[in-house]
């Protein structure tokens, strides 16, 4: 289960800045999440939530943004997204592609109150 030692790194991730910031009570961190990393949104939840049990993360909501796949493709340069994993370009048939997203895992931002 990486979920939880990802959920792990947010909230040290998201600690070290409430103390650079010296920000009082964050009440979201908003997540994005390409389909390739194969994270369980669900799983990401929960570690979190048993993570901040007792901190000041406790009452904090973790908002996920699922990314899909896309690509492009370099012999017709079509950019597509890809669909059910099937990696081929749905205007030429070419196998030749270059991935644009679908494999981020970064904090996207961190909403607090002053």
């Amino acid at each position: 289960m990486h979920e939880l030692s990802i959920a792990s790194s947010i909230v040290k991730t998201v600690l070290q800045e409430i103390d650079t910031r010296d920000l009082k009570t964050v009440t979201k961190i908003g997540l994005r999440i390409g389909v390739l990393t194969d994270i369980v949104p669900d799983s990401l939840q929960f570690g979190f939530k048993a993570i901040t049990k007792d901190s000041v993360l406790a009452d904090t909501d973790l908002l996920i943004e699922t990314i899909p796949v896309k690509g492009s493709c370099k012999e017709c340069h079509s950019d597509f997204e890809v669909v059910e994993f099937v990696f081929i370009c749905p205007s030429c048939s070419s196998n030749k592609i270059d991935m644009n997203q679908g494999n981020e895992l970064e904090i996207a931002y961190i909403e607090a109150e002053d």
